[in-house]
């Protein structure tokens, strides 16, 4: 079994180290293709996709896979995916219609209307058939998805290296990309899954439909939350600045994020056996210091490494139209350390099932973000969204630690027992 969770934990972070890799080259490519201002209308629109998409999020993993663990018979599994692909599919209809009209509605900008219009519809395709990878899960097998995603990025590489050899510079052309990409995830996956899955009419069960909604309403608002954080820097950022300036900026988030990932791949690596597997809550709490500490240390001296050499890897990776971007990048890498402290923080919150938890850190996360984004952008432009970034942060910390020493209440302890 261990080696079983193993293999697991290693073709995930396989994965993540693919997905940065690739990610990187890819949009360097795009970014050169386009130029600052067209870079800056993909990455706005994307920004806008990527919060839209948080309504196909309903039904997520911390609902799903629990009940798949618990009845493992083919039928019942068949049955529950079944609902789940139906409900993630209605939301991600209506989280993309929404999207449209908004972005048809208030946006003068044909381009990035256009982009939003195309880099959307992977919303129709990824979350409900990632109910597919969320059935592989279950049974601590991965693999599949991650060869599946793997292919994924093949296609991606291969097409945008296509198109920037033949001196294509339409950002909408590149975001067919991303478009083509999701339906290829989406064929893979439902072709392995309907070979598997047993051939068995499923009715509508509204019972079921509601207790799924009912149980990930919590997940489902930390997860529109956090997602709404991430990207809301763009959005108020967009009418104070230029495109050419706006695009200096995504630049530099963009590596930014690249780098944050780690955070994320480290977290879900050590959780296993460090904190999940504790018996007692009192291991769990010694082991999450630890990590915290180990993790602080990594995301400080990887900030410092990343803030050191930021004029050489804006240069390497975007070329000699981004010089804003370094200076940018330098500043925002300091709070590279509280992203790393913040995830491992995190896994106690998860360790003791507290979503509501969750949604209370990113609601003072976005709101300190928004606050500090709307009197220092206009002031300091892009250098003002990067003190709302590190300002989210610090709270995303200061909330973490305060959840910390909740989790000695008696309810807490009982939580997690």
């Amino acid at each position: 079994m261990q080696m079983q969770i193993a293999r697991n934990v290693f073709w995930l972070v396989f994965e993540r180290g693919l997905q940065v890799v690739f990610g990187i080259v890819s949009v360097a490519m795009i970014a050169r293709a386009v130029g600052p201002e067209g870079f800056a209308e993909f990455q706005y629109a994307q920004s806008l996709v990527l919060i839209a998409s948080a309504v196909a999020l309903i039904c997520g993993n911390e609902v799903v896979i629990p009940r798949l663990v618990a009845d493992q018979a083919p039928a019942a599994q068949h049955r529950l995916l079944a609902h789940v692909f139906g409900l993630r599919e209605i939301a991600a209809v209506v989280g993309y219609l929404l999207l449209v009209v908004f972005v048809a509605m208030t946006e003068d900008d044909e381009v990035i209307v256009v982009i939003v219009f195309i880099t959307g519809i992977p919303m129709l395709f990824r979350e409900p058939f990632g109910a597919v990878r969320t059935w592989l899960q279950a049974r601590t097998d991965s693999r599949p998805a991650v060869i599946f995603s793997m292919v994924g990025l093949a296609f991606r590489m291969i097409a945008v290296s296509g198109l920037y050899l033949a001196g294509t510079d339409s950002a909408p052309v590149f975001a067919w990309v991303v478009a083509v990409e999701s339906l290829l995830f989406a064929v893979l996956h439902a072709r392995y899954y309907r070979k598997r899955s047993p051939r068995v009419a499923v009715e509508l069960d509204w019972s079921l439909a509601r207790k799924l909604l009912r149980d990930g309403t919590v997940f489902w608002a930390s997860m529109i939350l956090m997602l709404c954080a991430k990207r809301i820097d763009q959005l108020l950022l967009k009418p104070h600045i230029s495109l050419f300036e706006l695009g200096g900026y995504a630049a530099s988030m963009q590596v930014l994020d690249n780098f944050m990932m780690l955070s994320a791949i480290v977290a879900s690596s050590v959780a296993p056996l460090m904190i999940y597997a504790q018996p007692t809550l009192t291991l769990v709490r010694r082991n999450v210091l630890y990590v915290v500490a180990g993790m602080v240390f990594m995301g400080v001296a990887g900030g410092a490494v990343l803030a050191y050499c930021a004029p050489w890897i804006v240069a390497l990776i975007y070329g000699d139209h981004y010089d804003a971007a370094a200076s940018l990048l330098r500043l925002s890498a300091m709070a590279s350390g509280l992203v790393f402290a913040d995830a491992a923080l995190s896994l106690l919150v998860i360790y003791l099932r507290k979503p509501n938890w969750l949604v209370e850190k990113w609601l003072l996360v976005l709101g300190t973000m928004i606050l500090v984004d709307l009197i220092a952008i206009p002031i300091h432009g892009a250098r003002g969204a990067v003190y709302g970034y590190i300002a989210g942060n610090l709270v995303a910390v200061i909330a973490g630690i305060g959840f910390f020493i909740r989790s000695r209440e008696p309810v807490a302890m009982e939580q997690a027992v």
